[in-house]
């Protein structure tokens, strides 16, 4: 089992975005020296919900801070940006990493992102497939050229080639955000693992691996790489003493930050959206992920693990919104929890 933290850099009410992101900085290094496999980094535009802007650049901040911690963008919003600008820096970490980086993929939302950065509503609503299509075909070939509806250029060669380096790695591992059916296939089709959010159970998880393994061998994906395919359970980690004590922590902590960072989110299009109520949403979260004593987060750990089969982990750890505490739970994760995992 390979658990990791999930940083958001979130901003919590009262702190400024430099406190956010230094502590996001901070759980990253406290996670190399507790024993953690890897480090996911989110990414949000202008909303407090997260402050980091680009989690490619802040993987590159972190890979070389640290010596063993993969580290993974979870995820890099594809809307947003050229696949091939993507990758390109994707490459560039793995070859200067070692093999270290992983690149994770999504669609992220309606926002209001998409008009800033110029791709529009039809890059979000249709242009996903061809881009995440562009991007795999960089990360895999020497030269790579395109005649889709969005992308259209002559074949170039592809400069640095993450086949370069000193590594058995062909190139970084892509993994895509999957939310829906449709999302489920496209993985599956291009039989990439899935990231799987913080916002559902164990069942529901369990649900979409068996349509990921179906439509995988529908479309003839080889077996060993279905049985292999390692995909990523997004949950919440907070660890006490007592139960009711990290749940407190939590519970006083998350609504604020997510009533303030939830409300921000402005829709491209002016679409209504419908919020979820802050405090409800965190008490779904303490009840479906470790949240309690090192013994109860483990049993919780390897039950959605039995579940699911899945056996890599994204933990929010900073749900405290404190810097000493998130540092505490990052070490109690790895000190605590992990040895009981085996």
């Amino acid at each position: 089992m390979r658990v990791g933290s999930f940083v958001l850099a979130a901003q919590f009410p009262g702190q400024g975005e430099g406190e956010a992101l230094h502590r996001a900085v901070r759980s990253a290094e406290v996670a190399e020296e507790a024993g953690l496999d890897t480090v996911w980094l989110a990414e949000h535009h202008f909303v407090p919900y997260g402050t980091c802007p680009s989690a490619i650049t802040l993987a590159a901040l972190l890979l070389g801070r640290t010596r063993r911690l993969r580290v993974g963008t979870a995820v890099s919003v594809l809307p947003t940006v050229h696949p091939v600008a993507l990758g390109e820096q994707a490459a560039l970490l793995h070859i200067a990493s070692g093999g270290r980086f992983t690149l994770g993929l999504g669609r992220g939302g309606p926002w209001v992102d998409l008009e800033v950065f110029g791709a529009g509503l039809e890059a979000y609503e249709k242009g996903f497939p061809e881009s995440l299509d562009l991007l795999v075909r960089w990360l895999r070939e020497p030269s790579v050229g395109a005649s889709g509806e969005r992308f259209r250029f002559r074949e170039v060669p592809v400069v640095p080639r993450p086949s370069e380096a000193l590594d058995e790695a062909e190139g970084p591992e892509v993994v895509v955000a999957c939310t829906s059916p449709a999302s489920v296939r496209l993985a599956a089709e291009r039989g990439l693992p899935m990231l799987l959010g913080m916002h559902i159970g164990d069942e529901e998880k369990a649900e979409m691996v068996s349509l990921w393994k179906r439509h995988a061998r529908a479309c003839g994906r080889p077996a060993r790489e279905i049985h292999r395919a390692a995909h990523v359970s997004a949950g919440v980690c907070q660890i006490a003493d007592r139960r009711t004590d990290a749940a407190e922590i939590l519970t006083k902590a998350m609504p604020g930050w997510l009533r303030q960072g939830l409300e921000a989110h402005v829709t491209v299009d002016g679409r209504q959206r419908r919020m979820r109520d802050p405090l409800a949403y965190t008490e779904l979260l303490c009840g479906l992920h470790p949240v309690g004593p090192p013994r109860l987060c483990a049993d919780r750990l390897a039950a959605t693990s039995e579940r699911t089969g899945i056996s890599r982990f994204a933990l929010l750890v900073e749900g405290s919104g404190d810097l000493a505490a998130t540092e505490e739970n990052v070490r109690r994760l790895g000190t605590e929890v992990l040895p009981q995992l085996g």
